[in-house]
């Protein structure tokens, strides 16, 4: 069978590899590169070139799925948190096309991520509405209804208690302020509260490198949804980016 390509791009590196996505699993090993420090767009994207140009000869004529990490609205990069500038009002998908030279696919990170827990992880076969949350530096959303995503979500920058909620809730504050599990989780249970209340979601799925030391703080929330880790952990991103390159 053709394996299809997703590549995950970050801020501190771009990752791609072969997903099955059968099984949603890496059909190949990860090629990762660190992302330039001047991160324009013709920079990442000759990076995105050199992990392409790892794997032509494994691909067939299927789309490549790329991730970046800001909204992605009709194909145009509105604006941009963690890379240059330069992406700002950026019409990324004709960009990143023609300077390919094939077709491809671009999503959010957190919406690639939330995609394959849906299809593959935590949330397989959850009917209803689902929100996944990956905190990180900041804290990024995805929100999926019955197997269809809602796009650009941006739910970590909700304003709550007078703060963007990502500056008091996201794992980079609790490093920033060293803060214990237990403190941390106050501020979760207050953020993930809030988005609760608004939405009324059947499940919360948290990822990001932190649900790795899931039972130090998911217990200590106070929520009527049930709320559990993500499964796929940094493989997320890349194996939402293919399935959205044969789906989307």
């Amino acid at each position: 069978m053709a394996y299809v390509l997703g590549i995950d791009v970050g801020g501190s590196g771009i990752k791609g590899a072969l997903v099955d996505l059968d099984q949603g699993v890496f059909a190949s090993d990860r090629v990762r590169i660190p992302t330039p420090k001047h991160s324009t767009p013709r920079a990442c994207c000759d990076v995105i070139a050199q992990i392409i140009d790892a794997f032509a000869d494994q691909l067939g004529d299927e789309p490549i799925g790329i991730t970046v990490p800001a909204p992605v609205v009709h194909g145009f990069v509105p604006r941009m948190a963690n890379l240059d500038k330069g992406w700002t009002d950026l019409p990324a998908l004709e960009f990143f096309t023609q300077r390919l030279g094939r077709p491809i696919v671009l999503i959010n990170d957190a919406d690639a991520a939330g995609l394959a827990e849906v299809y593959y992880g935590a949330a397989k076969g959850q009917p209803g509405v689902v929100i996944v949350e990956t905190l990180g530096t900041g804290i990024g959303s995805a929100i999926i209804h019955n197997g269809v995503l809602l796009p650009n979500t941006e739910l970590g920058h909700l304003e709550l208690d007078c703060h963007d909620a990502e500056s008091r809730a996201s794992a980079g504050a609790r490093e920033r302020e060293q803060l214990g599990y237990k403190e941390w989780a106050k501020r979760l249970d207050r953020y993930f509260g809030f988005v609760e209340m608004l939405f009324s979601p059947d499940l919360f799925v948290v990822g990001g490198g932190v649900s790795k030391n899931h039972e130090k703080f998911l217990p200590l929330l106070h929520l009527r949804t049930p709320i559990v880790p993500a499964q796929l952990r940094n493989q997320a991103g890349i194996v939402g980016a293919a399935w959205a390159a044969k789906h989307l």
